[in-house]
């Protein structure tokens, strides 16, 4: 009699027990790391797709990334600019040409904002995140989207563009404004990128104002009779060599000189000690 009433007690127990559970509170788990000051505010729920947002690089290039940008800013802070180049390696690669550079660009106070890898977003996310504050550029010349085309349609990676064009006039309305097309592309399976990148230049072409804004295409520059990309010029059929560079000063001189022409450096104040 005692066993069977322990058997019954220790069982009705143990159903008790079991209803109470779902009503015991779980351990939440614990909060996410705090985002570094440096992060952007990420947009919740927003498209990945959509280049009209400004994003920071992840993953291993996101070192790298943050070191270059934190050092343009820290450029940009120190003033004295009147040129500004923004984009991604290809127009970093201008350090593939330091005599031409410094011949061409350093007197008329150029400064190079290129990082290797970057899209659309990426330039956004930086312009947006201090690499124009505080200057008062005459000029910016900016190229980039060939990063974007591997995977995006053509009317995103433009709208993005767009989006660029906008912020930069914003934080610099002295400035104008030089889009340069993005340029050709000839590497294995490059063939259905370059029918993007044809129908982005056919769109962004449309935001040349013949004021603030130009556009200049100069693709052509690097192509043989054939068509075809001139590996003297760009060897490894993306990115120009030093005599590239050459044939690019070459073609966006009277571009820029007209774009230059009539806007005076203005005095650029010392930067003031901390």
């Amino acid at each position: 009699m005692t066993k069977h009433f322990t058997a019954a007690f220790v069982l009705t127990c143990t159903l008790a027990f079991s209803a109470l559970m779902p009503l015991v509170p779980i351990a939440a788990a614990p909060a996410p790391a705090t985002v570094p000051a440096t992060a952007p505010a990420t947009q919740s729920g927003a498209d990945d797709r959509d280049l009209r947002i400004g994003r920071v690089k992840t993953g291993r290039a996101a070192g790298q990334f943050m070191k270059w940008h934190e050092a343009y800013v820290a450029r940009a802070k120190q003033g004295d600019v009147d040129i500004v180049f923004l984009g991604d390696s290809i127009t970093a690669g201008w350090r593939k040409a330091p005599e031409l550079w410094a011949q061409r660009y350093e007197p008329l106070k150029a400064v190079n904002f290129g990082i290797g890898g970057d899209g659309v977003q990426h330039v956004l996310w930086r312009v947006e995140n201090g690499e124009l504050d505080g200057i008062s550029p005459r000029l910016v010349v900016l190229m980039i989207g060939t990063n974007n085309t591997a995977g995006r349609e053509a009317d995103r990676i433009a709208e993005g563009i767009e989006r660029l064009v906008g912020v930069i006039r914003q934080k610099c309305p002295r400035a104008k404004v030089l889009l340069l097309a993005i340029f050709p592309r000839e590497r294995p399976d490059d063939r259905r990128q370059m029918g993007v990148i044809k129908e982005i230049n056919e769109r962004i072409a449309k935001l040349d104002d013949g004021k603030t804004i130009r556009f200049l295409d100069i693709g052509a520059r690097f192509l043989d009779e054939n068509g075809k990309l001139r590996k003297d010029l760009m060897p490894d059929g993306l990115h120009p060599g030093p005599a590239g560079y050459a044939v690019w000063a070459d073609a966006m001189q009277p571009t820029l000189d007209e774009m230059l022409a009539g806007q005076k450096s203005r005095p650029h104040p010392a930067p003031q000690p901390k």
